[in-house]
């Protein structure tokens, strides 16, 4: 098992969705979160005074998924986020070693599937 999480810009997330939601992903979590990478921030003028932004809005999508479906999940999220320009993101992938659905009590891969 594996989960996949993934920081991009926040006018990619529907179109992140919808790739996903192709892919046949059953579930995931969003989270609005800010941070910089090589951009290091950048400047901003507001009403005439020029300031540093260093931390930019960006999101993140995780996707608890079979170590077997990791790969399409990672092809999906790095299509739909991709805009070419700089601060496009990043993807991680990590190993998951155990998971439970609260509800049932199932555990590991029939917990990340459907139903």
């Amino acid at each position: 098992m594996k989960l996949v999480s993934a920081i991009f810009k926040p006018s990619r997330l529907d179109a992140v969705i919808d790739a996903l939601s192709e892919a046949g992903v059953s579930g995931l979590t969003v989270s609005e979160v800010r941070g910089y990478g090589r951009q290091q921030g950048k400047t901003e003028v507001y009403r005439g005074a020029e300031y540093e932004v260093r931390l930019l809005p960006k999101v993140k999508v995780e996707v608890a998924c079979t170590s077997e479906d990791a790969d399409r999940v990672v092809e999906a999220i790095s299509g739909a986020a991709n805009t070419g320009t700089i601060g496009d993101g990043k993807i991680f992938v990590t190993p998951m070693d155990s998971v439970v659905r609260i509800r049932t009590g199932e555990r590991d891969g029939k917990a990340i599937v459907g139903s």
